[in-house]
């Protein structure tokens, strides 16, 4: 029966020459159209098979236009703004940091035009792609050199791997951290061809653990910032200066992985102490890995900063080219490094730290006007009140601290909490946002400029009749 309800279904060819199609064809390859009439053959052809049905009509005008939306999806960039409404500031599902605007002009330069990007225009030879970040690295951070790579997990095995392949490296239990996408350091550890020698217990851990682990095998001290946990109650970890000293008395080097990394004392602004890059290099540090796209507000990239003997090591290292960065991240990362020349500028420029020290009563201010809209268009619709709440900084930072903010909560009348949630999804420019107590809701500090009259025209709209 099956069999002969699908010879019912008309032909690719036959339905590329209705008359309905040219338009399509008329202002898109042949090709696209054709597998947009595939794709949504295919899906009535298993509806038949699974249906169960005993007769079947095929409908021509509910076909084409599912062969327009088809063609909709397909003319559509996979890769599309969104508005977060979430409150998680870094949110790495959603692109983690937001470039400043000095960074997108950079951007804009270097991928329109030609660059020196490896060209030294004073001496007119072959120049290093580093140099561009590295001055203003070293200024920032009191390091004595820099290298740039893809991201912090390549920045951290690019240094395992030169330092200590085929060798023993010191690390804490309580420090062998996963990060996202399930990558953890132990098995980051191995891919560099060094041996993890595990020291101390999960929650306490002292310099005679690591005194006690050196041996001449021993290539490496690595510290792991706790960036995306923490430990509470009965805890012990060895400092960067006691590990520093124990490094220089042994011969051996220490790293820091900071994670995040923030260039900024964020406890200025009511958060919880997080060590600079320029704490752990001050420190005695000889190397420290951090990532670009977090606290620091860049671009995604691994940064690498330490002693000049260490860092020539790395740029040396043939895993170096692998991992390097194009122009495009140069471009952005070298902006914003300028950005944090003056701190006050950094905290207003860049918007990761904008956001995060913004004061409550701009978000209040804010926040009433989202409201005050929004009941004039659709009060017969929704509920709206804006309530406090908390933000969360996300990316693996700060995973304890809770930033005061404002919360707009919607709660429909005529339709689920849920259905709410998938059409403001589902709508041209995505909001994505969050459920709580029933209620769909927007987190003010995460509204960038021009955010909220998105949220407006999209609350304005009849798909949410």
């Amino acid at each position: 029966m099956n069999r002969d309800l699908l010879r019912k279904l008309p032909a690719v060819d036959y339905l590329l020459r209705d008359t309905r199609v040219s338009d399509y064809l008329r202002d898109n390859p042949r090709r696209l159209v054709a597998d947009a009439v595939r794709i949504v053959l295919e899906e009535e052809r298993e509806y038949i098979k699974k249906s169960g049905l005993k007769d079947y009509q095929f409908n021509m005008e509910a076909f084409m236009e599912r062969v327009r939306a088809q063609m909709e999806k397909i003319g559509r960039p996979s890769l599309v703004r969104v508005v977060n409404a979430t409150g998680v500031i870094l949110h790495t599902n959603l692109g983690r940091a937001p470039l400043a605007e000095a960074a997108l002009k950079s951007l804009a330069d270097a991928s329109l035009h030609y660059t020196n990007l490896e060209f030294d225009i004073e001496k007119g030879e072959r120049g290093e792609r580093y140099t561009h970040v590295e001055e203003d690295l070293c200024r920032l951070t009191g390091a004595e050199s820099a290298v740039v790579v893809n991201n912090n997990a390549a920045a951290v095995l690019l240094v395992l791997n030169t330092i200590a392949e085929g060798k023993e490296v010191v690390v804490s239990r309580g420090e062998l951290v996963e990060i996202g996408g399930s990558f953890r350091i132990p098995d980051v550890m191995r891919k560099s061809g060094a041996r993890l020698v595990e020291v101390g217990t999960t929650n306490r851990t002292h310099i005679r653990d690591y005194e006690s682990a050196v041996t001449q095998e021993t290539a490496l001290i690595l510290k792991v910032h706790k960036s995306n946990f923490d430990l509470i109650g009965f805890t012990a970890e060895v400092s960067f200066q006691d590990l520093a000293e124990l490094g220089g008395r042994s011969g051996i080097p220490l790293m820091n992985d900071l994670g995040s990394g923030s260039l900024i004392d964020l406890s200025r602004f009511g958060m919880k102490k997080e060590p600079t890059v320029q704490d752990a290099v001050k420190s005695g540090v000889d190397v420290v890995t951090f990532s670009g796209d977090k606290l620091l507000g860049g671009p995604q990239a691994g940064i690498i900063v330490g002693k000049k003997k260490i860092i020539d090591a790395v740029k040396k290292n043939p895993l170096t080219r692998a991992l390097r960065v194009d122009k495009l991240t140069v471009a952005a990362l070298e902006a914003t490094l300028r950005i944090y020349r003056d701190e006050l500028r950094a905290v207003k420029e860049i918007p990761i730290l904008n956001m995060l020290t913004k004061p409550l009563s701009e978000l209040t201010k804010k926040g009433k006007k989202l409201v005050k809209v929004l009941r004039g268009i659709s009060r017969d619709r929704f509920e709206i009140i804006m309530r406090d709440g908390c933000s969360q900084v996300g990316g693996g930072a700060l995973p304890l601290q809770e930033i005061p903010t404002k919360l707009v909560a919607v709660r429909p009348k005529l339709i689920s909490v849920n259905q709410l949630e998938r059409l403001m999804r589902m709508n041209q420019v995505p909001i994505i946002s969050r459920i709580e107590r029933d209620e769909v809701v927007f987190d003010i500090r995460t509204l960038m400029d021009g955010d909220i009259e998105i949220v407006v025209d999209f609350f304005k709209g009849a798909s949410i009749e």
